[in-house]
């Protein structure tokens, strides 16, 4: 008689610390069990994000995060489901499914009963505030788990789960259409999704940054034409001539020059913090932050990705690698996005 398996393997963060510590340990641990409401997951893939990379590095101690010690991060993530509690419907064995960032949410208060559920105070994050996809299995909640259309390579799909959703949400902030140019800064992993979301419109998109592979994935997927950041001539030429900005870049001059390509008028929205210490009040220009977004909005992600209008641009890592694909995160030499990948993908 064989006894079931118990144990799993997973990268646990003990302690945050530089990644040159090597503060990610990959490790034999406890399988977990879905209490109600909750199902488990086999993970096929779970994309690499820099947030990742900021909470194991300590970035984020000072907001509590992370939430708890060990902590198996990763929040983007499909996979196999092989367990459900009792009360769990809409789900079956052997499905194939995705998990983003949004873990849970209280389903109460006036953000999750209006369709702003990414607002809620009460929100758990995966891999933050609980384990996420760096590891053989995890757990999801229903509630916020994703069946996975049929079509779609379940490694590629991952990041559809955090670049995608966050890049939609973003785009589907403004009225853009045939005739307005939209500016994308920063164009890796969420970057490269919102050109895609962008060029859906009919607008003309132009995709800035420094990285020559970011650049030229950009025209790959959509874009009209791409300006180097670092050279200052090519930006004065886009100098107040964009209707939308898009920024990716958690850099102050970055978005010195986001705003100075926005036309009088128009909208910068950021899906990262921003530091303005020039903001005029007569150009009537207007910014506007974006954060994840809601269920139907992922839902309308994974059509647009099931029907071939939008695709991720990814490179696969055995998921006990994860510390070399933060290494190329680090020093940016992805051309896109990283993905953690169970080894049965990659033979």
């Amino acid at each position: 008689m064989t006894t079931a398996r118990t144990t799993m393997y997973a990268n646990q963060l003990d302690s945050p610390a530089p990644l040159a510590d090597r503060p990610l340990h990959w490790r034999e641990t406890e399988r977990p069990v879905p209490a109600a409401g909750q199902l488990l997951i086999k993970v096929i893939a779970c994309g690499v994000c820099r947030s990742n990379l900021h909470m194991i590095e300590g970035d984020w101690v000072d907001g509590g995060v992370p939430a708890i010690s060990p902590i198996v991060p990763g929040h983007e993530v499909t996979g196999t489901v092989v367990e459900l509690a009792e009360d769990v419907t809409g789900f079956e064995l052997g499905q194939t499914v995705g998990v983003q960032p949004l873990w849970w949410t209280c389903e109460e208060c006036e953000f999750c009963t209006s369709g702003r559920e990414m607002l809620c105070h009460q929100r758990k994050i995966t891999g933050e505030h609980v384990d996420g996809g760096y590891g053989e299995y995890m757990l999801a909640t229903a509630a916020h788990t994703y069946a996975l259309p049929d079509g779609l390579d379940p490694v590629d799909a991952a990041p559809l789960f955090c670049p995608g959703i966050t890049a939609f949400g973003v785009v589907d902030k403004l009225d853009l259409g045939p005739g307005d140019v939209v500016a994308v800064f920063g164009l890796g992993g969420v970057g490269h999704m919102a050109v895609q979301f962008a060029a859906l419109t009919g607008a003309e998109v132009v995709g800035v940054g420094r990285n020559r592979d970011h650049l030229a994935v950009a025209v790959e997927l959509g874009a009209s034409r791409t300006v180097d950041s670092t050279d200052a001539d090519a930006l004065a030429e886009i100098a107040g001539t964009a209707d939308a900005v898009l920024n990716f870049a958690p850099v102050d001059t970055v978005t010195e020059q986001a705003l100075a390509t926005l036309k009088w008028g128009g909208t910068l929205v950021s899906a990262v913090p921003v530091t303005v210490t020039d903001f005029p009040f007569n150009t009537e220009q207007t910014i506007r932050g974006s954060v994840l977004g809601n269920r139907e909005q992922m839902q309308e992600v994974l059509r647009l990705a099931a029907e071939g209008k939008v695709r991720t641009v990814t490179e696969r890592f055995p998921l006990d690698r994860a510390t070399e694909a933060l290494d190329r995160l680090a020093a940016g030499t992805l051309r896109s996005r990283a993905v953690l990948a169970a080894a049965e993908t990659l033979d």
